[in-house]
């Protein structure tokens, strides 16, 4: 295929973003050191031991980008930047073979030439003739769209070579779905395997400075959950506190929420994923409130149950503190590098919250409770709210999950569910990231109070 046919095409799928003002990039994000990205791609590097590319997904053109654009994770991961349409290359050292000569570790970011026409609606972008590119993206090299196929020639060998990219699963897109497609009628010798398992065990341990942008996100979150509980009275809409915790956390920072907020009262406080938040609260129900905020690019998740009233019921009670006294018990069992949250498991965390609950207390008709635990004690919390996770990886260090046990009656109208972030740190010891908030029932109901 003639070079300007190829130039061609990969500019219209390859469009990259980034704020260029009077020759310096300002990230809208709170970004970590360009280090902290490459130290990424280069351990990516030695676990693959073989060529990795990932694009980024496109940005929508012209008045249809209604809704912004959000970077893919495993592209965000390695690269800390939001441009649409970006792709990475990295590559091991390798050794010379046959005709192949020997290479140096090689990491190269490709962006397409600047499109003046549609910087008119997103904003003014760095192209890849930009000298200043490597220093500004943190990338070894900055090269231009076209001359990827030509750099994965160059670093792939072998009769069948092999590239580790971000393939479709049955239920997945992929933002690398048409590209690959592209390079494989370049080169039909072209063959790819899923990089994402690989990039996901590593995810799975967040660094220092992954752990400090959560706890932004968390802490912005509570002080949105702070808002609700004074908020929170009879004759007010869901929509209106799902509104208010918004205003709240994105005043704090946050770019949106972590997950579609849940205000769920009276029968809907028994709805797991209930978000339509359009009821009018009623003295005398709860509200389970799930809803936190996503600060530059990473996820907070916390619930609370409150008394619309300002004060649980005695039943409302009873069946709260069983909720807290599960999640105290998965705290008090927690084991670092020993601990996970498998259902199957005898010996996990959910095993014991489970346990708790189904020896607290009875349904209406004397049954255990434990039936009314219908989900997963918790999951790992990251740049996703639902993170990549390595799935045989134990709880230790460096890792950042939910602990959240919940009971829901729909019979009784009554649903409770409590919700943290925890980080195991270096020693192993187990830190409640939301702890300023309260979670007891007699401090729920002070904070209600203004006491």
């Amino acid at each position: 295929m003639p070079r300007r046919r190829i130039s061609f095409f990969l500019a219209k799928f390859f469009i990259v973003s980034s704020l260029l003002l009077a020759g310096t990039v300002v990230f809208a994000l709170d970004r970590q050191p360009n280090s902290d990205y490459h130290a990424r791609r280069e351990a990516l590097a030695r676990k693959v031991g073989g060529v990795v590319v990932l694009f980024a997904p496109m940005e929508r053109e012209g008045p249809n980008d209604l809704y912004g654009f959000r970077q893919e994770d495993n592209f965000y991961y390695l690269s800390g930047l939001t441009e649409p349409g970006a792709a990475l290359l990295v590559a091991p050292a390798a050794e010379a073979v046959a005709d192949k000569a020997a290479r140096s570790y090689t990491e190269i970011l490709f962006l397409p030439p600047r499109n003046l026409t549609q910087e008119k609606w997103t904003g003014p972008k760095l192209g890849p003739e930009n000298p200043e590119g490597p220093g500004i993206t943190g990338f070894d090299r900055v090269d231009d769209m076209a001359k990827l196929p030509e750099e994965v020639m160059k670093v792939t060998s072998g009769v069948r070579p092999v590239v580790y990219t971000d393939v479709a699963s049955h239920d997945q897109t992929s933002a690398s779905a048409e590209p690959l497609e592209f390079l494989r009628n370049v080169n039909s010798f072209l063959s790819f395997q899923d990089v994402k398992p690989m990039i996901d065990s590593l995810r799975a341990t967040k660094d220092a400075g992954e752990v400090a942008l959560i706890r932004k996100a968390v802490d912005a979150s509570v002080a949105a959950h702070f808002a609700a509980f004074k908020a929170v009275k009879p004759n007010v809409n869901e929509l209106e506190i799902s509104a208010l915790m918004q205003y709240e956390w994105g005043k704090r920072g946050c770019e949106r929420p972590a997950y579609a907020p849940i205000v769920g009262s009276g029968f809907y406080s028994t709805v797991l994923h209930y978000s339509e938040d359009s009821h009018v609260m009623k003295a005398g129900d709860v509200v389970v409130i799930d809803a936190a905020g996503e600060y530059s690019m990473y996820a907070s998740d916390i619930t609370r149950t409150l008394p619309i009233g300002g004060h649980f019921s005695a039943r409302q009670r009873e069946i709260y503190d069983i909720v807290l006294g599960a999640q105290q018990a998965a705290e008090a069992a927690f084991k670092s590098g020993k601990s996970n949250m498998r259902r199957e498991d005898p010996d996990s965390l959910y095993k014991v919250a489970y346990d708790y609950i189904n020896t607290h207390g009875k349904d209406l008709h004397g049954e255990p409770l434990g039936k009314y635990f219908i989900h997963g004690l918790g999951h790992p919390v990251g740049l996703n709210v639902h993170d990549a996770t390595d799935p045989d990886a134990l709880l230790g260090p460096g890792q950042v999950f939910t602990i959240e046990p919940g009971i829901y009656i729909p019979e009784e109208n009554l649903g409770a569910r409590i919700e943290d972030d925890y980080y195991v740190d270096q020693d192993g010891k187990l830190i409640k990231l939301s702890a300023a908030l309260p979670s007891k029932a007699e401090d729920v109901e002070k904070e209600m109070a203004g006491k």
